[in-house]
């Protein structure tokens, strides 16, 4: 755990990039759900589906059906973005649990990516499904008095998004890593199951967000 919240390690430099410890701990985290999905998908029948497969499919019906909910219509052309999505932030979150290994998403410059990526995704569906013109006009509704006021909550609503995932993944690591400095080793159990459900339910919070987010700018829900 670094001394401040919001400090980074630097561990070594691509040129004039720093590289920081967030960012090998995520290529850690890709790599590893890179290789398992290949593993895991390697031997996909339609015919004869085992029980690895039938597990994998529940997955990725739950996770598009909770899509489906959230942004009220079709949830496939935006599963491969919200799903991997949710996949990593659960990943990452549940990465601090293990020794040795500081969650990525603990780490502002982390959250401010993915809070980034789910503002660029937005705008970038939203211009696809109404044009240039359509969706530059929702954000003057109901009226145009409202122009300024639309715009500047589409930038702090991708601010609220970063400050929630780090926020609440930070908080959980460093009670933790209090507790265990002061009481031992098995005393903060009980809060690493809790840190457990918690960095589950955040990355379902992100990714539903994402989704509401998405399909307010695409516009099959009203825009928040």
């Amino acid at each position: 755990m670094t001394a401040s919240p919001l400090a980074t390690v630097t561990l070594f430099t691509v040129g004039p990039v720093p590289v920081t410890l967030p960012v090998v701990t995520t290529w850690g985290i890709m790599a590893v759900m890179a290789g398992a999905s290949a593993l895991a998908t390697r031997r996909l029948s339609p015919d004869a589906p085992g029980r690895l497969q039938t597990a994998l499919e529940l997955v990725v019906q739950t996770i598009e059906r909770q899509i489906a909910d959230a942004m009220q219509g079709d949830p496939r052309p935006f599963l491969p973005l919200l799903g991997t999505l949710f996949l990593y932030l659960a990943v990452a979150n549940l990465s601090g649990l293990l020794p040795g290994v500081h969650p990525p998403t603990a780490s502002l410059e982390t959250a401010a990516a993915l809070a980034l990526t789910v503002f660029a995704a937005t705008q970038f569906y939203g211009l696809r499904a109404r044009g240039l013109r359509g969706y530059l006009k929702g954000f003057a509704e109901p009226t145009v008095v409202m122009l300024p006021l639309n715009l500047v909550g589409e930038v702090t609503r991708a601010f609220s998004l970063m400050v929630r995932l780090f926020g609440n993944v930070m908080s959980g690591e460093f009670v933790i890593g209090i507790v265990l400095a002061l009481a031992g080793l098995f005393v903060p159990v009980p809060l690493m199951a809790l840190e457990l459900l918690t960095g589950l339910v955040q990355a379902y919070i992100f990714t539903i967000l994402a989704a509401v987010f998405i399909g307010g700018a695409v516009g099959t829900i009203e825009r928040g």
